[in-house]
């Protein structure tokens, strides 16, 4: 990547926005000019890149002028007001929001899994959701290796999935109980600290809600399996930050434990975390600020021959988010990738 490219962050201040900061700088991005966008209420907040102090800007018109990539962190309402103005500039916009995930003509891809379709965008990319990415990671190279026929999957989630004011809440609140006092929910429904409860999305007719169908349709794009079985239940924990998730898979026929292991010990952007002797699994403490979805507790499923048990533990922000956005930008620069077409409607 020696070609430097003229870079946007478009909601610089919000947690995935300062991880993308922290992602360019540790991974040496080539970045010529960075150009950071937020809300009016962050406008003149400075922020440093590599020595410098940037000053945040609002989102205009006249924004993506001269830029190449936008990286949007912002939420799905300001990607779907910018993103076509940005194309328009001649940028290509990598969305974190569920905005266009479902979009035909809108690859979602995970580098680790479908770098092909980013070859197929028209101005946009869509970055998965947290939980879709952490999954994928570690379920892919197995469903590679012998099609998957079903998919359960339960997660546990932390307050970072819910962005920098959740995360901080838990700690107020925490702070609160142990002070024998009544923890106090603005954020997010109900108290998280020493709580749990399903996920607070939106429910459909089914009673699923519309996290777990992030799941379920995401996952079938990604993997280019339409009518691949996905059943998901999602919960918020109160874990400071980074996912877990419980995962079983049906396949058509069995597939060894041993196998398994051996596939995902050599998987990109997974690390096998499994000491059986000490009872020592993933957790989401050991994933915090790390790159590698941990996986393991790799188990035949006692009810079915064809079916594996796993866990894993993987960082929200980081690759369930910025990190998965930057490598698609690597990937951009890397198959010279960043000519645009207006054509798609938006």
């Amino acid at each position: 990547m020696s070609k430097e490219v003229n870079i946007a962050i478009l909601g610089a201040t919000g947690a995935v926005g300062q991880e993308l900061l922290e992602l360019l700088a540790e991974r040496q991005f080539p970045v010529k000019n960075l150009k950071l966008l937020a809300s009016a209420r962050s406008v003149g907040s400075k922020i440093e890149f590599q020595g410098t102090e940037l000053t945040v800007e609002e989102v205009t018109s006249d924004s993506f002028d001269d830029v190449d990539i936008v990286l949007a962190s912002a939420g799905g309402s300001t990607s779907k007001a910018w993103a076509k103005t940005a194309v328009k500039a001649g940028a290509v916009v990598i969305d974190n929001s569920s905005a266009f995930r479902m979009n035909p003509d809108v690859p979602l891809v995970v580098p680790e899994i479908n770098p092909q379709a980013a070859s197929k965008h028209q101005g946009i990319i869509a970055n998965p959701n947290c939980t879709t990415i952490l999954m994928g990671l570690a379920i892919y190279p197995l469903h590679r290796e012998q099609s998957l026929k079903r998919v359960v999957v339960a997660t546990y989630q932390s307050a970072s999935g819910a962005g920098a004011r959740a995360m901080a809440e838990l700690k107020t609140q925490a702070k609160a109980i142990l002070a024998g006092e009544t923890p106090q929910a603005e954020v997010l429904p109900h108290p998280i600290a020493f709580n749990l409860f399903p996920h607070n999305s939106p429910l459909d007719e089914r009673g699923y809600c519309e996290e777990e169908m992030k799941m379920v349709n995401e996952t079938r794009k990604i993997f280019d399996a339409p009518e691949l079985k996905v059943s998901a239940t999602c919960v918020r924990v109160p874990v400071l930050r980074a996912h877990s998730e419980t995962v079983n898979l049906e396949f058509e026929r069995p597939f060894s434990v041993e196998r398994a292991r051996e596939i995902l010990a050599n998987a990109p952007g997974v690390k096998l975390v499994e000491d059986w002797q000490s009872n020592y699994f993933p957790m989401p403490i050991d994933a915090t600020g790390k790159d590698p979805v941990l996986v393991g507790r790799i188990r035949q499923d006692i009810s079915h021959p064809n079916s594996l048990e796993l866990w894993l533990c993987g960082d929200q922000i980081r690759k369930g988010a910025a990190l998965n956005a930057v490598q698609i930008a690597e990937l951009m620069l890397a198959e010279n990738l960043l000519t645009t077409s207006t054509s798609m409607a938006i």
